[in-house]
């Protein structure tokens, strides 16, 4: 029911799917508001791929939030310019949400390996873990999804005792 009046804010479509499914369905969605509806829309997404549309469609502009990298640390300036981020900030997020300095390490690993191979996963052995295999995949999402600022440390430790319990009974 939107129309050229509207204002459509979307966060993170696609989200939740593999990679280029999410990018294929954003891609598609931020497309058709722009040529069809022509609505004044607020996209957010990680997809750094869709920063290619402004280049594309009149219409379309890309924003950032101004960020401070201070060493290995990063900090938010709480203000927005024009433009796509000049790149990701993915694991230190991931550091300031609190996972473990172990996955943080082990996380920019995997990532230089990614980008030396332009592949969209890293080549996997057959001896090693699948993270999603055997429904490992709802247990990951749901890691995701905790918001580990809004919950106590108690709070926190038994949803990490939960969702490992789950993820021994999904292997």
């Amino acid at each position: 029911n939107a129309t050229d009046q509207s204002l459509i804010l979307l966060d993170e479509v696609g989200r939740g799917t593999s990679t280029f499914d999410g990018i294929s369905i954003a891609w598609a969605t931020a497309e058709f508001i722009a040529k069809a509806i022509r609505a004044r829309t607020l996209f957010a997404t990680h997809y750094n791929e869709l920063t290619d549309l402004s280049r594309k469609l009149d219409g379309i502009k890309n924003y950032n939030i101004v960020v401070k990298e201070w060493g290995d640390e990063i900090i938010f300036l709480r203000k927005i310019e024009e433009g796509p981020a000049d790149k990701s900030y993915g694991i230190q997020v991931a550091r300031l949400a609190g996972l473990p300095e172990e996955v943080v390490d082990k996380s920019k690993d995997v990532l230089k390996t990614l980008e030396k191979q332009h592949l969209g996963a890293p080549q996997m052995n057959y001896n090693q873990l699948d993270l999603f295999s055997a429904g490992r995949e709802a247990v990951f999402n749901e890691l995701m999804a905790l918001d580990a600022h809004s919950l106590s440390p108690e709070e926190l430790v038994r949803h990490i005792r939960d969702l490992q319990r789950k993820g021994r009974v999904g292997s």
